[in-house]
């Protein structure tokens, strides 16, 4: 066979390949719609269902933030050192959430007290600090009854270092939302233009 003949068998087999990269992506992208969720039963399994979805939905907007961003200060008016930077809130949502996880636990006669805070310089460690928070809270619900989620009596109520008593689901509806406004709040950061400029000049 000549070049000519070689070349059009080559031609050939690369677009070839490339129709079955996009068909599998097509079957990939389908799987992903079709089959249903598996959800965790009872009360608990609620709480966690919407616990890891949070969590998840805050790794994928964090994921794509360049590491040299970290430790830019986007709001350097403010007198809340945990947001200042997205380092900073990264570091408070994951010493957050091993409070809360702590204290449900410590609901059990417990006395643990969380890890101290880390501060990372790049995504990938924080990605690995939020799925950890997820496991080690689904970890202590393995100890608990749905019927001890609700808890009428003040003086059993989980008593916060910032003043309020809460039950277990309380507690773990707070350390939800808490996911919540912090993502918007990073969100809102990536909209800066300080920010912007940063990302950009990561690419030069």
């Amino acid at each position: 066979m000549g070049d000519e003949g070689w070349d059009r068998v080559e031609e050939w087999e690369v677009t070839n390949q490339e129709s079955l990269t996009k068909f599998v992506k097509q079957i990939i992208s389908m799987d992903e719609k079709t089959i249903p969720k598996k959800y965790r039963t009872g009360a608990i399994g609620a709480l966690l269902d919407e616990y890891e979805r949070a969590i998840t939905d805050f790794k994928k907007l964090i994921e794509v933030i360049p590491d040299h961003s970290l430790t830019i200060i986007l709001d350097p008016k403010t007198t809340d050192e945990n947001c200042k930077s997205i380092q900073t809130i990264l570091t408070h949502v994951v010493y957050a959430g091993y409070g809360y996880a702590t204290y449900i636990q410590n609901v059990k006669g417990h006395n643990r007290a969380r890890p101290d805070k880390t501060f990372h310089l790049t995504i990938p460690k924080y990605l690995r600090d939020l799925d950890a928070i997820f496991y080690f809270t689904e970890n202590i619900f393995g100890e608990f009854k749905d019927a001890e989620l609700y808890q009428p009596d003040d003086s059993l109520k989980i008593k916060t270092h910032w003043g309020i008593s809460y039950d277990i689901e309380q507690i773990t509806e707070h350390a939800i939302v808490h996911i919540l406004r912090h993502r918007r709040q990073i969100e809102k950061f990536k909209l800066l233009p300080g920010y912007r400029q940063a990302t950009m000049r990561g690419r030069e």
